[in-house]
């Protein structure tokens, strides 16, 4: 799974109400999306404050809320959201459809820009999270956007500005004591993938329901390493259900990470928590890949129960073999209304053609069934010996589940690969795996470079970033993607993962961030006219320094919501808008 590596050698609870309006206007489609859409268009009552539990919560209501302020526009959204899960709902189709106040008239450099920054300490590499109506005790109500950093802090502020200052922050380290984030170099010798500490990697998510931010934390406790789940109050930051629990894992195997007993076991170190965090029917999903490929190595797929913390899951997909990880950039697993779990498994091992059980360089379907999974369906490359060799991860692009299409296969499925190819799936029928070719799933397309990122989704487009290529714009008939429209410009490693806002099915706008400078530059923000992606709205250099957001970091995606556009990054986190004139 390595991140950087182009070259052969180197090697719930349901998050939120369901929106109507998204469900409605996806693809152009059937009423019903196939894909648990929920959370990036959820209205949000507020949750009531205080340690221990939100009593209002969201429940299964639909009541909307009122904005507490849209920047510099002074008006309000029609309809306030929430965004509480990576890349807006569980498909990971990253589609906000009831954003009222951005629009492809007033998205331009003399309209919309950088309102203000709040100051993290560490990377984001998460995406920021946002949920309306929090009830802070002590300090009202308000919007709430979280932030959570590499220097393993989770930070929670006014997501309109009327404060710099967070309304909480949450630290897992003590450097007095001994806990700090892991250094880069603690990993291995020469590791460069996460620069200069490993802590907070993954995209947490947020149950409304009950008041409550899940995320993993990385730490160095006096030379001991662990990882960690909290489930934190959304109001006050404090620790829930008795967590955090420390994560550890075993199955019965002979792998890379074999413990000598006949067990593969977590490596706390090693295993890399890239995935954004799923939570689905009272359970949240970890997936874990590894630091750089360094071996030896297992990936891991773990549920833990939403209100006990207690581990309830465990699977390795390469639990006989090596590597097997699912990192996805960043991507989460992706869910279905059946309560299926998709996820992409990277460079490994893979004999199930033989009789054996481990699954590289595969797309699973996975149901919960007595403390593992039970494997659905799955699809693998035909290539997948050479995928594993050189380092081609058929999983570095994430999945996506597009909602229900009108022709052709009703359920379909995306994701791609380092070799540089999107992959057009049959959920109801992955087709395996053949020898020759891959003639068996709907469709295979050759993008312009590799795949570290997700595709977006808006009515019946797909826009794909690749590396070293624009965002194209890709038109599905009959589950079939034509290209029809490519953005001015290219974008260095690793591309992009775009998201897209619309008033129902007008004014849809495509946002992406150019993180080329990762490390040494500010991101770029973006914004292209979604019917025609040729056309640029709006990008961030257009008017000199006003709009400079912070230090770009890789596999950052922007959050936007309410107005509002949220852009993470190194020591920063950067919010755009309607400005005031």
């Amino acid at each position: 799974m390595r991140e950087r590596s182009l070259r052969p050698q180197l090697s719930v609870v349901i998050a939120a109400v369901i929106l109507v309006a998204f469900i409605a206007s996806c693809g152009g489609a059937s009423s019903s999306s196939g894909t648990s859409q929920t959370s990036g268009g959820s209205s949000a009552p507020p949750p009531g404050g205080g340690t221990g539990g939100t009593g209002g919560g969201t429940g299964g209501g639909s009541g909307t809320g009122t904005g507490s302020g849209t920047g510099g526009s002074g008006s309000s959204p029609s309809v306030i959201v929430s965004l509480t899960t990576y890349h807006n709902d569980l498909g990971r189709t990253g589609a906000n459809t009831s954003e009222s106040i951005l629009t492809s008239a007033n998205v331009n450099a003399q309209q919309f820009g950088k309102l203000f920054s709040l100051s993290v300490e560490g990377e984001m590499y998460a995406q920021p999270l946002y949920l309306a109506n929090v009830n802070i005790p002590g300090k009202g109500v308000h919007n709430v956007v979280f932030a959570a950093t590499e220097h393993d802090m989770v930070y929670a502020f006014d997501a309109d500005g009327k404060s710099s200052a967070p309304l909480w922050q949450r630290s897992f380290i003590n450097p007095a004591a001994g806990t700090t984030p892991v250094a880069s170099n603690d990993i291995a010798e020469g590791y460069e993938d996460i620069q200069p500490e490993v802590g907070i990697t993954s995209t947490p998510v947020v149950d409304p329901s009950s008041g409550t931010l899940y995320v993993v934390a990385k730490t160095n406790e006096n030379g001991g390493f662990f990882q960690s789940l909290h489930a934190l109050d959304v109001a006050t930051g404090a620790e829930k259900f008795g967590g955090p629990v420390t994560i550890q894992a075993s199955v019965p195997g002979v792998g890379a990470k074999d413990d000598g007993t006949g067990h593969v076991v977590f490596d706390p170190l090693i295993n890399l928590q890239r995935a954004a965090l799923l939570l689905l029917n009272g359970t949240v999903y970890i997936a874990f890949g590894s630091h750089g490929d360094f071996d030896p190595f297992n990936g891991w797929l773990l549920g833990y129960d939403a209100r006990s913390l207690r581990q309830t899951i465990v699977y390795a997909p390469d639990a006989d073999g090596a590597g097997g990880s699912i990192w996805q950039s960043g991507d989460g697993p992706a869910a279905d209304s059946a309560g299926n779990i998709y996820v992409l498994v990277a460079n490994g091992d893979f004999d199930v053609p033989d009789g054996g059980r481990d699954y590289g360089d595969t797309a699973l379907k996975l149901q919960p069934a007595g403390g593992t999974f039970r494997i659905i369906d799955w699809f693998t490359p035909f290539n997948e010996n050479e995928l594993d060799e050189k380092d081609f991860d058929f999983g570095s692009g994430g999945p996506v589940l597009l909602p229900d299409q009108p022709a052709g296969p009703p359920h379909l499925l995306l994701g791609g690969s380092k070799q540089g190819k999107l992959y057009v799936i049959n959920r109801d029928n992955m087709g395996h795996y053949r020898a020759d070719d891959d003639s068996q799933i709907v469709q295979t397309i050759a993008l312009s470079g590799p795949l570290f990122s997700t595709p977006a989704v808006w009515q019946d487009k797909i826009y794909v970033g690749a590396l070293r290529s624009s965002v194209k714009c890709y038109r599905i008939t009959a589950g079939h993607l034509t290209l029809t429209s490519e953005a001015p410009g290219t974008f260095g490693y690793p591309g992009t993962t775009p998201v897209v806002s619309s008033n129902g099915n007008s004014n849809g706008i495509v946002w992406a961030l150019q993180v080329d400078q990762h490390g040494s530059g500010p991101a770029i923000l973006h914004a292209y006219d979604a019917n025609d992606v040729s056309h640029e709205l709006y990008n961030s250099d257009q008017a000199g320094d006003r709009d400079q957001a912070g230090t770009a970091v890789k596999f950052t995606v922007p959050s936007v919501v309410n107005g509002k556009v949220y852009v993470g990054g190194g020591g920063q986190l950067t919010v755009y808008g309607l400005l005031l004139h």
